[in-house]
């Protein structure tokens, strides 16, 4: 998570951004990659644009690659679809969990919720992203999570 005193301009955004350069060039040096997860404060605008097409702007492709939560990304009023259009190739990976929607955005069984997860699969490939990881951060009942999102992601078109 970024430190809360790096997120009130976007000076400090450009900082992480020349920080994450210096680690991707480490990381490719030790033959690591580097990558960054989202959470959703990347997407409150601060100075008139998004933190996160800075962070994606601001970096080398060739040295940091992007891991989208769509529920944090959805959650802090981000669209994925848009992201993958505006930054095509940048993402290597995506974490697929649910949200109840607004206000409380309230994380809920894959299919359970108000992602629109076909339209966002549709435009997985501009997105880059090798590998989609199922996620949900507390489910009630674990196995059964993962029975029934299998089932929904199996069912589900686009």
């Amino acid at each position: 998570a970024m430190p809360r005193e790096g997120r009130a301009a976007l000076g400090g955004w450009k900082r992480w951004a020349a920080g994450f350069d210096r680690a991707g060039e480490r990381a490719r040096a030790a033959g690591l990659g580097f990558g960054y997860h989202n959470h959703g404060y990347e997407f409150a605008p601060v100075d008139g644009r998004i933190p996160y097409d800075v962070l994606i702007e601001s970096t080398d492709p060739a040295l940091v690659a992007f891991e989208m939560d769509l529920y944090w990304t959805v959650q802090g009023g981000g669209d994925p679809r848009a992201a993958f259009a505006a930054h095509p190739g940048r993402f290597a990976w995506a974490h697929v969990k649910d949200s109840a929607g607004p206000p409380e955005h309230r994380m809920v069984d894959l299919g359970r919720g108000t992602i629109d997860f076909a339209a966002i699969f549709a435009r997985g490939d501009q997105s880059g992203i090798r590998h989609w990881f199922v996620e949900h951060d507390e489910p009630a009942d674990p196995f059964g999570f993962c029975r029934d999102a299998f089932a929904y992601l199996r069912a589900l078109e686009f």
